[in-house]
């Protein structure tokens, strides 16, 4: 790739992520309502966020889960929100893996820490990841509440969460840039309307 053809890939792939976004306005912006609302009712009952993710999608569970127990703006001082990735412990995956099956180890976690009245967050840029849809009928069995950031139309999980955030987008950078920009959003909203 050249000078100029890269400069041109720049500025191609900043325009169809802008694209993007605006569709994410039109098409999403009622259901990130509603996922902050199942957010906010939870955790003012003390329940606590579970998330789960493959790839680039576990590295986006751990974000959205320090933004909470952390913080997420600077300027802002409050009490952690309870969120825990369960995509970070090694020993945990690999053991699943080995032990009971990698499509099951997910669901083993939610079996394990989930409670009812929790949430669980999956995301996935197919929405059809096979561990995430066995975790999500284990969180339904233990009366959680489920959110699903997907895209590509949304695949099977589409129709699993209590309310479902599709990105209206198919090539996957697309997909994981709306939805850190969704998931910075929820927690930006969520802190404030918590405390």
């Amino acid at each position: 790739m050249n000078e100029i053809e890269t400069r041109n890939f720049i500025k191609d792939s900043l325009i169809e992520s802008s694209k993007i976004k605006q569709k994410i306005i039109e098409e999403c912006t009622d259901d990130i309502e509603k996922a902050i609302d199942i957010l906010v009712d939870s955790f003012k009952k003390g329940k606590k966020l579970l998330l789960a993710g493959n790839g680039g999608s576990a590295a986006d569970c751990q974000h959205i889960a320090t933004e909470f127990v952390i913080r997420f703006s600077a300027d802002f001082k409050r009490p952690s929100i309870p969120a825990i990735a369960i995509t970070t412990d090694c020993s945990n995956i690999t053991a699943g893996s080995n032990d009971i099956g990698f499509e099951n180890t997910f669901a083993r976690s939610i079996e394990g820490l989930g409670n009812e009245g929790d949430i669980f967050w999956a995301i996935s840029t197919s929405g059809n990841s096979e561990n995430l849809i066995i975790a999500i009928k284990m969180a339904k069995d233990k009366k959680m509440k489920v959110i699903t950031l997907l895209g590509s139309g949304g695949g099977k999980m589409k129709e699993m969460g209590d309310v479902s955030i599709v990105v209206p987008a198919t090539v996957t950078a697309r997909i994981q840039e709306g939805h850190i920009t969704i998931a910075h959003i929820i927690c930006h909203v969520v802190e404030r309307r918590l405390y």
